[in-house]
């Protein structure tokens, strides 16, 4: 015997409003961006076939950035608007991830400092 169509209950509703609304959700508006800086092409393509094989995304842009990367390519707080235009359109589409598993720009992107390989540990949407 085939099942009964049942009423949708408030409960339904709410779930579809719930999902409805996660899919608009705003943009964030402040990151916390690393990056690797090379000045050639070719040492960011070097830099990214090691974090392909593994390693964690600050021992590689200690090794590898032509900046002051000391503490493992982390740029700190960037508010929207606070960044170059072609690095910030890179950073804040890419989705948040650790050194150990980063999701980083590839290829790296173009500025007129060099290539850049971004990544993203943290994005809020700040008030």
């Amino acid at each position: 015997m085939a099942p009964k169509n049942k009423p949708k209950s408030s409960t339904s509703k709410s779930k579809a409003g719930e999902e409805e609304s996660n899919s608009k959700l705003k943009p964030a508006n402040v990151i916390k961006p690393r990056h690797i800086l090379c000045e050639k092409y070719s040492k960011a393509m070097e830099a990214i076939e090691k974090l392909q094989a593994g390693a964690k995304f600050d021992v590689i842009a200690r090794e590898y950035s032509e900046d002051k990367a000391r503490t493992g390519g982390d740029l700190g707080w960037k508010p929207r608007g606070s960044l170059t235009r072609v690095f910030e359109d890179a950073a804040y589409a890419l989705q948040p991830s650790t050194v150990d598993k980063p999701i980083y720009t590839n290829p790296p992107i173009k500025s007129s400092f060099g290539y850049h390989i971004i990544m993203v540990t943290v994005s809020l949407l700040s008030n």
